[in-house]
């Protein structure tokens, strides 16, 4: 295995497989910066995902994301918590491989349902009037979007399976696979 350009980890997963809350304790262990692309979004557009994807549409917010990463791919020892759609176009997909190693994060949809069910803060998890899914149709929503999402995260350097596995835990794993891509 080769040391890939900057050292830079990416962790990507459908929404609820703990991106956000595993990049900063990796990061941490590692010695690295970290970053959530969600949040950077927010603060350069003073925004929420929610309110971007309202105001503006998933086209406009996945422009500005292409354009964070892209600045995001130049730096230097950072793991960098990609949104649950981020790598589902070709293109993203190809400045995160070419930039850094790509970790896949996978939850069932049964854990991820359960992680969302209440959540007001997912546009894509949220029907046409900005209500609570059933439980039927969250479950469609978060299996049709995985089925689509699936050939981008299967793309990934390392697969780590989260469900049902504490953090410390999945850490402790990505530590251990990463020893054969970083020195």
């Amino acid at each position: 295995m080769t040391t890939k350009k900057n050292n830079l980890i990416y962790l990507t997963g459908f929404m609820g497989s703990g991106k956000s809350t595993i990049a900063p304790i990796l990061a941490n262990t590692l010695g690295y910066s970290h970053a959530d692309i969600d949040q950077e979004i927010e603060c350069l557009t003073s925004k929420s995902v929610t309110s971007i994807f309202s105001d503006f549409g998933e086209d406009y917010f996945r422009e500005i994301e292409r354009s964070l990463l892209l600045e995001l791919s130049n730096r230097d020892c950072y793991v960098i918590s990609l949104g649950g759609g981020t790598i589902a176009n070709a293109t993203n997909l190809k400045i995160v491989k070419s930039s850094g190693i790509l970790i896949y994060l996978k939850t069932d949809v049964e854990q991820i349902q359960r992680r969302l069910k209440f959540k007001k803060d997912r546009p894509l998890i949220q029907s046409a009037n900005k209500t609570l899914l059933t439980d039927d149709e969250l479950r469609s929503r978060i299996t049709s979007l995985i089925a689509k999402r699936e050939p981008y995260y299967e793309k990934a350097d390392i697969v780590i399976t989260t469900t049902k596995q504490r953090v410390g835990i999945t850490v402790d794993e990505i530590v251990y696979r990463l020893k054969n891509y970083i020195k």
